[in-house]
């Protein structure tokens, strides 16, 4: 990991095409701005934790569900 000091106004930049740049210190609290093409997407940390988080959990599956699905299956086939 890259650790840098920054201060209010000066910036860093990601590869040909992000910058970032500190805009306030305040009470503990950091403001950056962040200059990236619309293409690349950005989010806080714990929002793409919690996207991660439930993109898991989605891509598991239980054989038993599969088992409810097969009988759904047959029973609105023999519905028709």
């Amino acid at each position: 990991m890259l650790v840098l000091t920054r201060k209010a106004g000066e910036g860093i930049i990601i590869g040909d095409d992000v910058t970032i740049k500190v805009i306030e210190l305040k009470g503990g609290a950091i403001r950056i701005g962040i200059d990236a093409p619309r293409s690349k997407k950005i989010y806080r940390q714990e929002v793409y934790d919690k996207i991660s988080l439930e993109n898991r959990e989605a891509a598991q599956w239980d054989l038993t569900d599969l088992d409810k699905l097969s009988e759904n299956l047959v029973d609105t086939k023999r519905e028709k």
